[in-house]
């Protein structure tokens, strides 16, 4: 898809006609979070709004348009685009495939009231430091999300063990193991994750 159209921080593009913003079927998703991989970094957006030929995003680390984007709103609900504008913190996408964003939304709604519903992660590679009873001990984070962490570790972390997690940059926040097998565990924060702390997994990294 060409652009060369001035960039707008309410669409894809600032001269659109009116039946065309009409017809673009667009609707606001102001509290959702989308999980996003570019070349080299990966994390949480914020999805501003949502079209059935794009969308726009919100997140403070530089983007620049051309810039290729997969995004994740669900485990099922993938899509790929380019960044075709940015600026002031936001950016808008033109999806390669036009969807159909009425009933994404519909479906995504439905994922979030399902019992196996499992918010977005993220894949990190990163060192941490758990503190229990035990005391503390080294440990790798292998996914994020606002929620939870996947630990990779020696020895036993029994479910139901209490503990703080120490990221990298000092990030700290208390959890409890919810699954542990295999030197791998879950742990479930009881203070989510600040959205703007999982922008770019680059602070996390090694």
């Amino acid at each position: 898809m060409n652009v060369s159209r001035a960039p707008h921080p309410t669409g894809l593009t600032s001269d659109l006609a009116d039946s065309d913003r009409r017809t673009s079927n667009r609707h606001c998703t102001v509290y959702r979070i989308a999980a996003v991989e570019r070349e080299g970094d990966a994390g949480f957006w914020r999805v501003r709004n949502i079209s059935d030929n794009g969308m726009m995003l919100a997140a403070s680390v530089d983007v620049a348009p051309g810039e290729r984007l997969q995004i994740a709103l669900s485990d099922t609900a993938r899509l790929t685009g380019e960044v075709v504008w940015a600026e002031n913190g936001r950016c808008g996408v033109a999806f390669d495939a036009p969807i159909n964003a009425s009933e994404l939304l519909k479906q995504l709604a439905a994922e979030q009231k399902a019992s196996s519903y499992r918010a977005p992660r993220l894949a990190v590679r990163s060192h941490a430091t758990i503190v229990t009873d035990e005391g503390s001990r080294e440990v790798d984070v292998v996914n994020l999300s606002q929620q939870g962490a996947g630990l990779a570790h020696e020895g036993d972390l029994p479910v139901g063990t209490k503990l703080e997690l120490i990221l990298e940059g000092g990030i700290r926040r208390r959890g409890i193991v919810r699954w542990s097998r295999k030197g791998q565990s879950g742990v479930w924060l009881t203070a989510p994750l600040e959205q703007a702390d999982l922008e770019s997994i680059r602070r996390f990294e090694d």
